[in-house]
């Protein structure tokens, strides 16, 4: 892929980002956008006003607000189609790590459905590994499978994740303890560590790292550098992050300065 089309779903990304900042914040502001994502105030303002020409948001002076009666997020549908190449290659160097007998929780992330959809069909037989997720598109995966055993958390529903979220997913999460968590994120850095848009799925990505024995982030490049809205757990609650070939290398340093593990693929 050629910097240009890295550069227009980089601005893709950024773009969804704030029309989800819009609807968990109900308003935000062109120089905090700016501050946020490092990028010129006239980028800021296009982006806006493509949101804005989509439905998405509302411009008001100096920045923008949701469009009344609307609740709007990125779907996962919209999500799964950005950088797949990449999620494609992480998800598949990340099922290599799974061993006959593991217990694995996933996240409703759209890299975590690659690991899925790449685990060994040798794995795939007799009940040998055990999945535990709150993600619909994962749980109508893994029941393709031939004889999956499989324990999808109920909760409350949210349509734009097809993931369940809130106290009934956290009680059933307690009485889990997992080999392994592959966790998603919307945002990564040394300093904000990792971070996502939503504060309901935040509490479910919390817990799930809680419960696991080892913790494996998986997550394309554009979103190294980023801070997001709600902070899930800091870098080095991770075992190892698994990520592509474009992440930028001084971050990468600082990572694995931090005592974390960093695969490239």
């Amino acid at each position: 892929m050629g910097e240009e089309a890295r550069q227009e779903l980089s601005a893709a990304e950024r773009r969804s980002q704030i029309a989800q900042m819009v609807s968990e914040k109900g308003k935000v502001y062109v120089a905090d956008l700016v501050e946020m994502f490092q990028v010129t105030e006239t980028s800021i303002r296009r982006d806006l006003t493509l949101l804005e020409e989509g439905n998405r948001l509302e411009r008001v002076h100096g920045g923008a607000i949701p469009i009344p009666g609307s609740s709007r997020t990125d779907s996962f549908t919209e999500k799964k189609q950005l950088h797949i190449k990449a999620k494609e290659r992480i998800g598949k160097a990340a099922a290599q790590m799974v061993h006959q007998g593991d217990i694995l929780l996933l996240d409703s992330g759209t890299t975590t459905l690659q690991v899925i959809r790449n685990t060994p069909s040798a794995l795939r037989m007799s009940n040998l590994i055990t999945l535990v997720t709150n993600s619909q598109p994962i749980a109508q995966e893994v029941l393709t499978w031939p004889s999956p055993n499989l324990t999808i958390l109920g909760g409350l529903y949210l349509p734009d994740y097809q993931a369940t979220v809130g106290p009934q997913t956290l009680a059933q999460l307690q009485e889990f303890t997992a080999d392994i968590v592959f966790l998603g994120t919307d945002g990564l850095s040394p300093n904000g560590g990792v971070t996502t848009a939503n504060i309901l799925m935040a509490e479910v990505d919390r817990m799930m790292v809680e419960h696991a024995r080892k913790a494996i982030l998986i997550t394309d490049s554009s979103k190294i550098g980023r801070v997001g809205f709600v902070p899930v757990k800091p870098v080095t609650s991770f075992h190892t992050i698994i990520t592509d070939a474009n992440a930028p290398e001084e971050l990468v340093k600082a990572i694995r300065d931090m005592g974390v593990e960093v695969l490239l693929v």
